[in-house]
């Protein structure tokens, strides 16, 4: 009786033991867990902070809000499977570009998540491309021919002609509509 008495205890030391390590095991899951909570909490402040600075430096020319900015990211995360601070990134990259405006901004991003996803390449230089058509179009479509995005002669001349006559905001649709045709 008292050897069975003995195993009794000893099996239950053994699952004390298990317990033991699993809560352990749990907690340091619990701890990585808050960790990462924690880090990206920080970036998400950091990313936030660079938002409204380039909006503030820019004198809010773009006409969009850091409020804006941060739903834009969110709504199109969902959509596209890239993180919302990543998109929001290069947001603020487009953001420094100051002929870009309230109006053409959302297609911008798109267009730069767009051409980032089909090509591979990094989300905020996209964005540097994007922005530097969409900011002087004559002579951005150089910055878009590089990732192989074509203009006919015929789409050149119109779109040399649109910013010719102070009709910036059109050129800027063309381009984005290009871009769609091909990326989107």
């Amino acid at each position: 009786m008292l050897s069975k008495i003995h195993r009794s205890l000893g099996g239950l030391q053994s699952s004390f033991r298990v317990a033991g390590v699993a809560a352990a095991a749990g907690f340091g899951v619990a701890a990585v867990a808050i960790g990462s909570f924690v880090k990206e909490a920080a970036e998400a402040q950091r990313i936030q902070a660079q938002t409204n600075a380039v909006i503030k430096s820019t004198g809010g020319v773009s006409g969009m809000s850091a409020e804006g900015v941060s739903n834009l990211a969110d709504q199109l995360s969902r959509i596209i499977p890239i993180d919302d601070e990543l998109i929001q990134s290069a947001e603020n990259v487009l953001l420094t570009f100051t002929k870009v405006g309230k109006d053409i901004f959302p297609q911008a991003t798109e267009a730069a998540l767009d051409i980032a996803t089909a090509l591979g390449t990094d989300l905020d230089s996209t964005a540097i491309q994007v922005g530097k058509a969409l900011q002087d179009p004559v002579r951005g479509l150089t910055a878009l021919r590089r990732v192989g995005v074509s203009f006919s002669a015929d789409q050149q001349k119109v779109i040399a002609r649109l910013v010719a006559t102070n009709r910036l905001g059109e050129a800027q649709a063309m381009i984005l509509k290009e871009l769609q045709v091909e990326f989107g």
